[in-house]
């Protein structure tokens, strides 16, 4: 039987779940060493906006959208996704929580050895029971999600292909489509163009936006690229030095703006261009 076959037209298996929308209230992210990551943010995210996080190295991205899923912990401040805390989630609660939100990361995070398939359907884990998990086994309706996955980023034809053959913006997207498998409420993405050349990191970022259009999942994407996040994301929020600098429309953030939430004149690796 062909993978084509096998797989379910985009948006057959099960419609998406209702986006959840992200509070935070004066979320301060102190590290052991020192370093304040978050200083005082205070945001309101609307169920299925797709928004870009902007902001240089070191300038909280990370540690805001790793806040969001537990992975980084507050040290004071309130943090909340639906109905439910996140800052007061601890063990099964945190991972049933975390199991609900797509992460993507810019190093991809795939079993290189591992088929495609394999690497999807890691997505599902959390919502299998306890001895599948312990046996790497998945039920059809499983499959079928993860081929769903695929297809929707165009890459349902690598199915059973090592996922080392890929080029890496394929690789990313079989770590989207991993995401896609969990069937979350949220999608985070951790700077996930970095180290994709221009027209790859375009398409990627398209992949992103269509699965915020198409399924109404609410996106959050770490960039510091201005050209990237003027284009793609509805809502920007620029980061300095932990704290909220802008709060608004891409397209009203002028060159001056991105000099302010920078910290320094503008320069063309500031870029990504076409």
């Amino acid at each position: 039987m062909s993978v084509t076959s096998r797989g379910a037209g985009a948006g057959t298996v099960r419609s998406a779940p209702a986006p959840w929308d992200i509070r935070m209230r004066d979320v301060l992210v102190r590290y052991p060493n020192g370093v304040v990551g978050l200083n005082g943010v205070d945001l309101d995210i609307e169920a299925g906006q797709m928004v870009a996080v902007v902001g240089l190295s070191g300038s909280g991205k990370s540690s805001l959208i790793r806040t969001v899923n537990g992975l980084v912990p507050v040290t004071s401040g309130t943090v909340e996704v639906g109905a439910q805390r996140v800052d007061t989630a601890r063990g099964r609660e945190l991972r049933a929580l975390r199991g609900q939100i797509g992460m993507i990361f810019q190093s991809f995070n795939l079993a290189g050895r591992a088929t495609v398939l394999s690497n999807v359907l890691v997505g599902r884990l959390t919502h299998a029971a306890t001895w599948r998990t312990l046996l790497g086994t998945y039920t059809e309706q499983d499959k079928a999600i993860a081929f769903e996955a695929l297809d929707r980023v165009g890459i349902l034809d690598k199915a059973y292909q090592r996922a080392s053959h890929l080029s890496g913006g394929q690789q990313q997207r079989v770590a989207i489509a991993r995401a896609l498998a969990q069937t979350p409420h949220l999608v985070l993405a951790d700077e996930p163009v970095a180290s994709l050349d221009p027209p790859t990191a375009h398409e990627v970022m398209g992949d992103l936006r269509r699965i915020n259009q198409e399924l109404g999942i609410t996106v959050v994407v770490n960039l510091h690229l201005l050209d990237l996040a003027r284009e793609y994301g509805t809502r920007m929020i620029g980061l300095r030095a932990g704290t909220v600098v802008y709060d608004g429309p891409p397209a009203q953030a002028s060159d001056a703006v991105f000099e302010e939430i920078y910290g320094r004149p503008l320069r063309s690796g500031d870029v990504l261009g076409s």
